[in-house]
């Protein structure tokens, strides 16, 4: 809470100093030998401790964290994210709600665009699924669109996911997203380095981003725009030594341009799981769990209509005109395929494949 000092600094003056306390009882000019601390920073530590209403405002803080049930957990503590403490501007502190576990660092990332297309949605999905069945914990930021899917997807692999925020701990963002945010905090962990009660700003987001990288052995982008904050992930990550993977999509669509872009900058093209986990296997040493997979029966009827499908939605009408099949068959033989997992409604009697 003390003005301009950021985690870089904090760190700095932790190293020197030991401890929070000993860093608000030192001099301005002691302060001042520290690297990263001018004049004006060394003076705003220096008067924190005599400004009474700072005090309260903590007070107050640390009674919203245990309302909220979150815990906070120390740069220094064991229980702080491995993979997190490498970076140099770690965040001194994480606000968690739910359990960080030691098998999390086997996590990749999941970003892409929150003006998400069916085609995104379903790659997503399937991918996330996949990695969470094998063990990965997939992270992302809780955002609408490919985030949202990527954590809906380990959700439903019996998986773990942890969610990054760019708010306070305290506040849902988006706020349909409420239910989802509380499942994985009983799952697994949703984190935020912001003070409880920030807003979700704009500028809060990219900071967010490099702790999606951050905790990740890679991360996975599915769809970006030319402008999409997923691009400034991926970027971090490189910066970071993470690997960076990415999923080809419609050359027609702007939905792809960046990760088409990354994919010729030398991004690992992903079209399954596997491409993700045979990049990272270096790292792995044997922790891969084997996944138990689904045998799922189709009938000759069921097949004609997936053979009919591709993960671009397709009307009911083409479907029927295209299948051979009587039209008042076709849709329950698609109702079972959706409750097999192979098939997706849309809205207007739309359909696509998301196996």
């Amino acid at each position: 809470m003390v003005p301009d000092v950021g985690n870089t600094v904090a760190r700095n003056l932790l190293a020197r100093f030991g401890t929070p306390e000993a860093v608000l009882g030192t001099s301005v000019k002691t302060l001042m030998e520290v690297d990263g601390v001018g004049k004006n920073r060394a003076e705003n530590i220096a008067a924190f401790s005599s400004r009474d209403s700072r005090w309260g405002d903590i007070e107050r803080i640390i009674g919203n964290i245990a309302k909220t049930g979150a815990t906070v957990i120390k740069l220094g503590d064991e229980d702080y994210p491995t993979h997190l403490r490498e970076l140099y501007d770690a965040p001194i502190i994480l606000y968690v709600k739910g359990q960080l576990l030691p098998e999390d660092r086997y996590a990749v990332a999941v970003v892409g665009s929150r003006l998400s297309t069916p085609y995104g949605i379903s790659a997503t999905e399937r991918l996330s699924e996949e990695l969470a069945s094998k063990g990965f914990t997939i992270v992302s930021g809780l955002a609408r669109g490919i985030d949202t899917a990527a954590h809906k997807a380990a959700l439903r692999a019996n998986g773990r996911t942890i969610a990054v925020l760019g708010c306070g701990i305290d506040r849902v963002y988006p706020p349909e997203n409420r239910w989802i945010m509380q499942r994985i905090s009983d799952k697994a962990a949703v984190i935020s380095e912001f003070i409880p009660g920030t807003k979700p700003n704009k500028e809060n987001f990219p900071v967010r981003n490099r702790l999606i990288s951050g905790l990740s052995l890679g991360v996975l982008v599915v769809e970006a725009g030319q402008t999409s904050g997923a691009l400034i992930t991926a970027n971090i990550a490189l910066e970071q030594g993470r690997d960076v993977f990415a999923v080809p999509g419609n050359i027609f669509s702007t939905s792809t341009i960046g990760t088409h872009r990354l994919i010729q900058k030398g991004a690992k093209l992903v079209h399954c799981a596997d491409d993700i986990i045979d990049e990272l296997a270096p790292v792995l040493k044997g922790y891969i769990k084997q996944s138990a997979k689904r045998e799922i029966q189709l009938n000759e009827q069921e097949k004609t209509l997936c053979q009919c499908l591709s993960c671009e939605p397709t009307h009911i009408d083409d479907i029927i005109r295209n299948a051979g099949i009587a039209a008042n068959s076709v849709l329950t033989i698609l109702l079972g395929l959706e409750i097999k997992g192979l098939v997706k409604q849309l809205e207007g009697k739309r359909f696509h494949l998301i196996s």
